[in-house]
């Protein structure tokens, strides 16, 4: 999916950080942004928000 952009600042972790680089580095994205779009597109065409949005994931509590 093609458009225009806004850039947009979102805080990270630092593991975050890492999982997103492999991603890049394992599907030869071009940078983080699109990881990111890509994550957010499959959210909003194919994911179930219910399940991505319904329970409450604390990786650092």
């Amino acid at each position: 999916m093609s458009g225009d952009k806004t850039a947009q600042k979102i805080d990270l972790t630092e593991d975050q950080i890492e999982f997103l680089t492999k991603m890049v580095a394992k599907h030869e994205l071009p940078d983080i942004g699109k990881a990111v779009r890509a994550l957010i597109d499959y959210a909003m065409e194919d994911g179930d928000t219910d399940e991505i949005f319904g329970e409450i994931r604390c990786l650092r509590c």
